[in-house]
């Protein structure tokens, strides 16, 4: 991520700081994993459904952890802590954050967000692969491709970034309109409107309408890039 003072983190996420960082004190990584925790990292607390990472705050001020962001304050040996409503919000808002400050400094960078019922994690591994022999590439690890993994891996996106692979999956309509907000690509790429979550969405047409945000959430100006052989992702050129 691009090193940010805790204070400008607190901001950024709308979060209450308690305790003192320190004036000198840089983040320059995130994790939701305490056993990835080390110096300069900002740790989310997430609550999961058999794991809650708010248990984990003090071991991470042991590793160095530079602040926590939590729902409520714990008891963290002198861990600065941002107190937020919702911490998973906190984690896109920051990842927001991390893009926007990452646009703003000098050098090129695009970000390459793409879609579809199936072929994702393949077309992905293979656009990172060929994007890294030209710069710097940010990608994600499997399939971090939700409101948790997509930010985490955009915030591995540093001032010396060239390009991010953002790879964006939906059970539900509105999922991906969320993702773009938070990371809006310059090339929007859709494979597939396939029927393997039809029972989530109701329709072939609902599925398409959830993966055609890709495209409404492209910065200004931006490219599509649409299979022509799929009718309904084809039909996304009228967009």
């Amino acid at each position: 991520m691009v090193p940010m003072s805790v204070e400008e983190i607190a901001k950024a996420v709308d979060g209450r700081l308690i305790g003192d960082a320190g004036s000198e004190s840089r983040a320059t990584n995130t994790v939701s994993d305490s056993r990835q925790a080390g110096p300069g990292s900002v740790f989310v607390a997430i609550r999961g459904e058999r794991v809650d990472g708010h248990d984990f705050v003090a071991k991470t001020a042991g590793q160095g952890a530079t602040v926590a962001i939590v729902d409520h304050e714990v008891k963290s040996d002198g861990l600065p802590q941002i107190v937020v409503k919702d911490t998973v919000d906190a984690l896109g808002e920051l990842a927001r954050y991390n893009i926007v400050r990452r646009r703003e400094l000098d050098g090129d960078f695009d970000i390459i967000g793409l879609t579809g019922s199936v072929g994702k994690t393949t077309t992905k591994d293979l656009l990172s692969s060929l994007l890294a022999t030209v710069g710097p590439t940010v990608a994600p690890v499997g399939s971090f491709n939700n409101e948790i993994g997509l930010p985490l891996t955009s915030l591995k996106v540093n001032a010396g970034t060239r390009f991010l692979v953002a790879e964006m999956g939906a059970n539900h309509v509105g999922e991906i309109a969320n993702l773009t907000s938070l990371v809006p690509p310059d090339i929007a790429v859709v494979l597939k409107v396939g029927v393997a979550h039809l029972g989530e969405f109701g329709s072939a047409e609902r599925i398409a309408q959830a993966k055609s945000e890709i495209i409404h959430g492209l910065v200004p100006g931006g490219l599509s890039v649409l299979n022509a052989n799929d009718e309904h992702v084809a039909a996304m050129s009228a967009f």
